[in-house]
């Protein structure tokens, strides 16, 4: 590897290092804060909300990683200016698109490192704080999971525990449910099958039922039972895929698709992963072509206040077509990658200059 690839190399991560410690840093500071606010009220050891927060706080930060990158390039070109050393380089006939083409690739290369590191690790600390922090908030009793072997609940209501297995989730009906009612002291009261459960709403409509029940069987037409889920609930528990790893998200979506349970939230989560190191490698170009652009100004907070602009817009911009494939409003791929495409061209008819400043 020649001298100056190693140099301008050492620079970058030497830039993204910095200032990912900073955002890791206000990041941590600001989720101490909102954690000491929820556990005011309860009996916890003073150093929890500290812990609770350093578990969260990878999460966090990997949704920020579209400004680390640019602000990283930011830095590193803001280094180069300062010295003279761009100057340099233009003299010993490095061309700035040469410079650029490196902490490009360096850029793709870390998004990869991150999306097959980073994520298993931060999604690892999710899921472990999601189960302390459970423990702290009225849902406790509650669970909903998706296995191979269909959709399980456990519901606690009125004194009683149920145990719902269900086979299918079509629309707002569970398909062949089997629901088990246990007492206070967990003794068996009575079972309940049904090939049909209408959950629109919490009142479950129980149709054509079994109930088996003190030795004997009944067979009612329907039957009502109060739930603390419906449809509505049991798909916004299955919303937080940031504590699944990579791994994790691909069973998670066979698992859906066995029960007929809509994948599409599995499948953006999946594709923006893999969308991501082309994603920071396209806001590195971005934010290069800013900084040779503002060249001529001599604040780095001004060049850095038109980088965060960009970046703001971006990212909301790509939210509102993840929003719209969850909706289901355009095509899944198309929500992911359009706003992507638009960021090449855009990159594409700057670049044709770059050289030049």
């Amino acid at each position: 590897m020649k001298t100056y690839i190693k140099f301008l190399i050492n620079i970058y991560l030497k830039s993204f290092i910095y200032v990912f410690f900073i955002m890791f840093s206000l990041i941590l500071i600001l989720n101490i804060l909102s954690e000491i606010e929820f556990f005011k009220n309860y009996e916890v050891k003073s150093y929890f909300p500290l812990y609770v927060s350093l578990l969260n706080s990878p999460d966090l930060i990997f949704e920020m990683y579209p400004f680390i990158f640019l602000l990283s390039t930011q830095v590193f070109f803001i280094n180069l200016f300062n010295d003279n050393q761009i100057q340099i380089f233009k003299y010993s006939s490095l061309k700035n698109s040469k410079i650029l083409l490196i902490i490009s690739f360096v850029s793709f290369f870390l998004g990869v490192l991150i999306i097959t590191l980073f994520y298993s690790f931060s999604s690892n600390l999710k899921n472990i704080y999601l189960e302390l922090k459970n423990k702290y908030t009225s849902d406790n009793k509650y669970l909903a999971v998706i296995t191979k072997n269909g959709l399980w609940i456990k519901d606690f209501i009125d004194g009683e525990t149920r145990i719902i297995n269900a086979s299918q989730i079509d629309n707002n009906f569970l398909v062949n449910a089997f629901i088990s009612e246990f007492d206070e002291e967990f003794n068996l009261k009575r079972n309940i099958q049904s090939e049909k459960i209408n959950i629109k709403k919490k009142k479950w409509e129980i149709y054509n039922p079994r109930i088996f029940e003190d030795n004997t069987t009944k067979n009612p037409d329907l039957i009502n039972i109060t739930s603390n889920f419906d449809y509505n609930r049991i798909q916004s528990l299955f919303s937080n895929l940031s504590s699944l790893s990579l791994i994790e998200l691909i069973k998670l979506r066979m698992n859906y698709q066995q029960i007929n349970y809509s994948t599409i939230e599995v499948d953006i989560q999946l594709q923006k992963l893999l969308s991501f190191p082309l994603y920071f490698m396209l806001m590195t170009i971005l934010s290069a072509i800013i900084m040779f652009n503002t060249k001529r100004f001599k604040g780095a907070t001004f060049k850095i206040s038109i980088g965060l602009f960009f970046c703001v817009i971006i990212y909301y911009i790509n939210n509102f077509f993840y929003v719209l494939g969850d909706t289901e409003k355009i095509p899944l791929s198309v929500s992911v990658w359009l706003p992507l495409l638009f960021l090449i061209l855009i990159n594409i008819r700057m670049l044709s200059t770059i050289n030049e400043k």
